[in-house]
């Protein structure tokens, strides 16, 4: 797992993180859905702005938002909350 993504996971070892830019609607609305999932489920969560980091805008630039789980990309775009759930629980 790249550097840029290792952080401190919360219970079950689950991390998640949310890779946007500011300006974009569909970045709000995957904030929105990972913040409520990972809320309930009591999953750190972290967000990454692409235009602080040339790497990140350089990887993800045409699939953003892009969410991470366990530093590993879990999906582009649209987030389903129960896709998003059913990983995170293992469901």
């Amino acid at each position: 797992m790249s550097p840029l993504f290792r952080r401190k996971a919360g219970p079950g070892g689950r991390s998640v993180t949310l890779i946007r830019k500011s300006g974009c609607h569909l970045c709000d609305d995957a904030e929105r859905v990972v913040d409520k999932v990972c809320g309930e489920l009591g999953v750190p969560w972290e967000q990454k702005d692409i235009a602080d980091d040339r790497e990140l805008y350089d990887r993800y630039w045409e699939q953003i938002p892009v969410v991470l789980v366990d530093g590993r990309q879990h999906t582009f775009w649209r987030v389903d909350e129960d896709r998003l759930r059913r990983e995170l629980t293992g469901r």
